[in-house]
């Protein structure tokens, strides 16, 4: 099927019992059986739910995956990743990301003996030097948030290989309209379905894709074991949302297009982070493994200091400042005080995620009205 034809029938089955057209919603927390082990192959909602399970078939079909899983966050769906892993394992981690994952990584889990290493992946070859008998788990998203760094999947996916080392790629910025790393060479794509997969900013939830059989039952039964399931209403909302994958991030892209070369444009702006300049660093790599270049994009001002950030995130109508992106309308976001406040200064600043660096998300309103907000509060 062509994209836009696997996004709207992905997991979509007729209701057996009315033919409803629509996933129904299966509010039910347990399943009678007939007899003690007899049962019609759901047992209890932690473990099974026939909507849910609609949405994990979505889930694979729409990675070109063979198996899908769906967590109640995209952290908690990290946090599945991670618990495959066991203390004196290493893990190679991008050194720009979501600063949640990096929360969870160095906050949690190197207090139960996991170490990780944050390293720049703008050339695969940087990963070697961190390879060792320990390392069983290399960690990357691509475009990066939220300094949209682009990373050559299928070389990492090599090195990971050739060492037998599992390769975990957060999907969440391209989402799987644009980008498939499965089909790259990743072992497992995560996202954060409450973005693009959802797409309406009403859900929290988070996905696992995979192809590996053994890896699919290793990852639900930590998924069934400790619990960090979505409920049935939020599973419908995503499976909703995956409808109209195609036609939003078309938008997506045109918007982000239009807004990043306004952008560049504008006498008041220093430098826009955005994945489809063709002098972004590591344009031929989102060239060959993007389909488009989406609508996420950062940039400074040439008055680079906090205050004349603060006053633009402060001063827009229709880009909201609020966490989160990924939704139809516009966001504005400042990194360093919100979505990546748990990473050190020292170590932003290092990587080139400065004080004032502002974040976008570009919805899918009218483009004209975009700029003219965006041209009004930076002045």
């Amino acid at each position: 099927m062509k994209p836009g034809t696997k996004f709207i029938h992905a997991g979509a089955e007729p209701d057996p019992s009315t033919g409803a057209i629509m996933t129904p919603i299966y509010q039910t927390s347990t399943y009678v059986q007939a007899a003690p082990g007899k049962h019609k192959g759901y047992e209890y909602a932690r473990s099974q739910n026939p909507t849910r399970k609609a949405l994990e078939d979505a889930l694979a079909i729409i990675e070109n995956g063979k198996y899908g899983l769906a967590f109640s966050s995209g952290v908690a769906a990290t946090d599945a990743v991670i618990k495959l892993l066991a203390p004196g394992d290493e893990v190679i981690a991008a050194n720009d990301m979501y600063g949640g994952t990096y929360r969870l990584f160095s906050k949690i889990f190197e207090k139960f003996g996991i170490k990780f290493h944050y390293i720049d992946m703008q050339n695969a070859d940087n990963l070697r030097p961190y390879i060792n008998s320990n390392t069983k788990l290399i960690w990357t998203e691509t475009p990066t948030n939220p300094l949209m760094n682009i990373f050559d999947i299928a070389a990492i996916a090599q090195i990971a290989k050739q060492h037998n080392i599992l390769l975990c790629v957060d999907n969440t910025f391209a989402s799987p309209y644009l980008q498939n790393p499965l089909d790259l060479g990743a072992d497992i794509v995560m996202h954060s379905s409450t973005k693009y997969l959802g797409g309406h900013s009403d859900v929290i939830q988070g996905a696992l894709m995979m192809n590996d059989a053994d890896l699919r039952e290793k990852l639900y039964f930590i998924q069934k074991s400790c619990g960090a399931v979505p409920g049935p209403m939020d599973c419908f909302l995503v499976l909703r949302g995956i409808k109209t994958l195609h036609v939003r991030m078309q938008r997506h892209c045109e918007n982000g297009r239009t807004i990043a070369h306004f952008l560049r444009k504008h006498p008041a702006v220093e430098r826009v982070y955005w994945c489809g300049f063709e002098d972004h660093p590591n344009f031929s790599i989102a060239q060959k493994q993007m389909q488009d270049f989406g609508g996420m994009m950062s940039f400074t001002l040439k008055n680079d200091s906090i205050e004349n950030a603060t006053r633009v995130l402060s001063s827009t109508n229709l880009f909201a400042l609020a966490e989160s992106l990924g939704g139809v309308e516009s966001l504005i976001n400042h990194p360093a005080s919100m979505t990546h406040a748990s990473i050190p200064r020292e170590e932003r600043i290092k990587n080139g995620l400065t004080d004032s660096l502002i974040r976008l998300s570009v919805g899918i309103e009218d483009a004209e009205d975009l700029i003219e907000d965006l041209n009004k509060a930076i002045g």
